[in-house]
């Protein structure tokens, strides 16, 4: 993966705010606070770590300084914790450990810390600590006392006799332009001070990232890891889009050392982020399929930005994912490679919901077409009868009534039969019963249509609600479902018997019609929709069995594994 770095002299640098901006940042005044709290806690490191390994090398005959070393050794961590706390004013994040370590013993204690990079690079920081801290002070005391004395000039102007310079006997007295002179001095050492202070911040900043960040490899390795897994895991199971890319930033930052991580639109909007910094905005150029672009800003800060790779059949872009970081923190290429694949798990959470939601204007394209054909052989012939029947009733009703009075019956007949289509088609609207209700209530709703729109008598044995899974309850819905249609398509049956119960642990759901049934063996136009039950049942960890013959009607059981979480959830309420 290629990486390219636009150095901040390049990049359009935002104006001042004015000439004392930089005084008055909060960026200079945390710089200051950690400068005055690193002096005091370097002093002490220093001097109990100087202590206890004099101590410890001492008593070292008589086995105390074994303790008082392994104690130092200790304390070389403990305070690097202190010191990344403190880093805290400067900006710095320090990610966390994915799980803390386990204690083992001393000696394996003492093998992996003595192992670890990080001890060493941690013992340099304290070393470096409190010599560069003590110069820091006194360039900063030289500079204070500049200022306070320029600054202060015009008291000698206001209160001559509180400020006397005097040689011997000779006394001298500042002339307004010597005083003037000193003022202008002042505010320069104040504008030097903050300048020199920002510098500072940078070199700390720098030297704190460099030497107090825990090892890289195999801790941030484990940490990716980790967040791989669980947002596979979002992108496969959740169902809420905003959610899952949520998740998705949430785990990017956990993971790496980033300050912010944001998911946006091509158009710069936001999408989902976590940090408290915002990302949002146009960004130009755009990073190239499988780059990332690395930015540094005029504030020190890296803002990278990565591709949200979508299928070319998708037909749009997927927008951006981009890390912000820390002043002085920079990213490597394996964390890069590792929001990169955040960004793929991004794309593809983006490319599911896109075709969930096709799939689902593909289903509604569908049932509006089945219900025009529904319509068109039901309601709108019933309608067209009803037209015939009344224009032939109007053209015999003066010269023969009988005629007259058999068409009213026979359009009164189609009124009545249009109607209850009607009734079956509004009924097929309804919300999903299996989903409001359960099972039983389902097949009740749908025996009560076959009624209602074939006049079909529905013998049905339907009592308690079985013990199934929501999947094996869609399966056995959609081949009653099927069953059933095929009674009124091809049975020419005049009774159906349905009936549902549980046989210990299996479900057993049956249909049985009294129509003109067929050869099972022989080969039939109908045999696809056959196929397609069996493969509904066998999804379900079921069996389909199919018993007819010629002019003995034909009976269809179904049997579906009893759920143990169902048949456990009332043994459980009874306790």
């Amino acid at each position: 993966m290629m990486v390219s770095v636009t150095p901040w002299e390049q990049q359009e640098v935002t104006p001042r705010e004015g000439t004392f901006s930089e005084v008055l940042h909060l960026r200079t005044v945390r710089v200051a606070l950690y400068i005055v709290l690193a002096l005091p806690l370097s002093g002490v490191i220093y001097g109990v770590m100087f202590a206890g390994v004099l101590a410890g090398v001492t008593t070292l005959p008589v086995l105390v300084g074994a303790g008082l070393l392994l104690g130092c050794l200790w304390l070389v961590g403990g305070f690097a914790e202190v010191q990344r706390w403190l880093a805290r004013l400067l900006g710095l994040r320090f990610a966390r450990p994915a799980w803390p370590p386990v204690y083992q013993g001393v000696m394996p204690w003492l093998r992996a810390t003595l192992s670890e990079g990080a001890t060493y690079r941690a013992l340099l920081f304290h070393a470096i600590q409190f010599p560069l801290v003590v110069l820091c002070w006194a360039v900063l005391v030289v500079l204070l006392e500049v200022m306070v004395v320029g600054l202060g000039s015009p008291l000698w102007f206001w209160y001559p006799e509180w400020f006397r310079l005097s040689w011997g006997d000779r006394t001298w007295h500042l002339s307004a332009i010597s005083i003037a002179g000193l003022f202008v001095m002042g505010v320069g050492a104040t504008l030097v001070t903050a300048g020199v202070l920002n510098l500072m911040g940078r070199m700390w900043v720098r030297l704190a990232a460099g030497l107090l960040a825990r090892e890289a490899g195999v801790e941030a390795a484990r940490r990716e890891v980790i967040a791989l897994r669980r947002a596979a895991g979002s992108v496969a199971l959740g169902d809420d889009l905003q959610a899952t890319l949520a998740d998705l930033t949430e785990q990017a930052r956990a993971a790496s050392t980033a300050r912010t991580v944001a998911l946006l639109t091509p158009e710069g909007t936001l999408r989902a982020t976590a940090g408290p910094d915002d990302l949002s905005g146009p960004l130009e150029p755009l990073p190239a399929p499988g780059e990332a672009s690395v930015h540094v800003t005029p504030d020190d800060r890296v803002l990278a930005a990565l591709p949200v790779s979508l299928p070319a059949s998708a037909g749009l872009q997927g927008g951006t994912l981009r890390a912000g970081y820390a002043p002085g923190v920079r990213p490597g290429q394996d964390e890069l490679a590792f929001l990169l694949s955040i960004a793929d798990h991004a794309g593809t959470a983006l490319h599911a919901a896109q075709l969930i939601e096709r799939a689902g204007v593909r289903a509604g394209e569908q049932e509006r077409a089945r219900l025009a054909r529904e319509l068109h052989d039901s309601v709108a012939q019933a309608l067209y009868g009803i037209s015939l029947g009344a224009k032939t009733a109007r053209a015999t009703l003066e010269r023969d009534p009988e005629r007259t009075r058999a068409s009213l019956e026979y359009t009164i007949n189609l009124a009545e039969g249009g109607v209850s289509e009607m009734k079956a088609l509004l009924f097929s609207l309804r919300p999903d019963a299996l989903e409001e209700g359960g099972l039983i209530a389902a097949l009740t709703q749908h025996a009560r249509a076959l009624e209602a729109r074939h006049g079909l008598k529905v013998q049905a044995e339907l009592n308690e609600e079985p013990p199934l899974t929501p999947d094996a309850q869609a399966a056995a819905y959609r081949v009653m479902q099927e069953a059933l249609h095929n009674v009124v398509k091809h049975a020419r049956a005049t009774q159906v018997h349905l009936a549902v119960r549980q046989d210990g642990l299996q479900v057993v759901l049956t249909v049985q019609d009294d129509g003109r049934g067929f050869d099972p063996q022989a080969p039939r136009a109908g045999s696809l929709g056959q196929r397609s039950m069996r493969e509904r049942a066998a999804g379900a960890g079921g069996t389909l069995h199919v018993q007819s013959a010629e002019g003995q009607g034909t009976t269809l059981t179904l049997t579906l594994p009893a759920s143990q979480v169902a048949r456990a959830a009332p043994q459980e309420v009874r306790a």
